[in-house]
């Protein structure tokens, strides 16, 4: 029979959190692939290891530093996540999506979610942002939901609403501060594949018709999860390679991370205009 986790193994963690910080969190982040520089904007950082954490899934990629940086983010109490784990490495999905059960344990309503995602959709070029409207869950749909197995009542009901899966008023912000900045920001559906294995030209082709604009390996799962108990998610992907419908060109992990030195300057400034929103929380 399956194991889950247990409300046990979320309290065990939160507590150990909770005892090593001065501010319970208002907002959380979840830095994707190349993009664990954003935590370098924590001021005052209390940095904690994943393998310090109890229960804690530790991240095994390269580009996730795999610790959380708890601290001030642009004057707002933010908990940091400097990498994640993903269902590929090995990880059951309710594991992957344990540190959110953690984060909602310590009482964080809000969460950004980033990943470094491929290009589907062809006007997306590699250091471009796009701004997460929906998604499609085909790992969930073809059996991995992160919401299997036994209802944990404490978080939401069995059957959590998905009408909104991203916040409209993080949303409407984030295209506000792009336009300030002029940051060139796409709107797009994101899909979540299993990987590791990157797409091939037929995939990347019976995504794009299907709907999906940009691709990856993370995020939705975790917005799932988030969704169940009602947190506000904002959604942000940088694009670290161009749309390979045609098998001209080879997609490596390097070159994600590479992209993400472009990136991450782009994500810090619309992160930090929603998040300055919450100021006062």
């Amino acid at each position: 029979m399956d194991s889950f986790i247990t409300i046990r193994e979320i309290d065990s963690a939160a507590n150990f959190i909770t005892r090593q910080i001065v501010e319970k969190p208002v907002v959380a982040l979840v830095l994707g692939s190349g993009l664990g520089g954003l935590a370098e904007a924590v001021n005052d950082a209390r940095i904690i290891p994943f393998n310090q954490i109890p229960e804690w899934p530790v991240s095994t990629i390269q580009g996730h530093s795999g610790r959380l940086v708890f601290g001030r983010l642009f004057g707002v109490p933010s908990m940091v996540m400097q990498g994640r784990v993903h269902y590929y490495e090995g990880y059951s999905m309710d594991r992957v999506t344990f540190p959110i059960r953690v984060m909602q344990r310590m009482g964080v309503r809000n969460l950004v979610l980033t990943n470094a995602a491929g290009a589907i959709n062809p006007d997306y070029v590699p250091g471009d942002v796009m701004l997460l409207t929906d998604h499609l869950n085909l790992i969930g749909m073809g059996g991995q939901n992160p919401l299997r197995g036994p209802n944990l009542n404490e978080f939401g009901e069995r059957f959590p609403d998905m009408s909104q899966p991203y916040d409209s008023l993080f949303i409407a912000a984030a295209r506000q501060v792009a336009q300030k900045h002029h940051i060139k920001l796409h709107e797009g559906v994101y899909v979540c594949l299993a990987g590791p294995s990157f797409e091939s030209p037929a995939d990347l082709r019976f995504l794009k018709i299907i709907g999906a604009d940009a691709v990856g390996m993370s995020t939705v799962p975790e917005n799932i999860v988030a969704r169940h108990a009602k947190m506000r998610v904002l959604g942000l992907s940088g694009i670290s390679n161009k749309a390979n419908l045609d098998g001209s060109t080879v997609t490596t992990h390097e070159e994600v991370l590479e992209a993400g030195k472009v990136i991450v300057p782009k994500l810090t400034t619309i992160i930090r205009g929603v998040i300055e929103t919450l100021a006062g929380e």
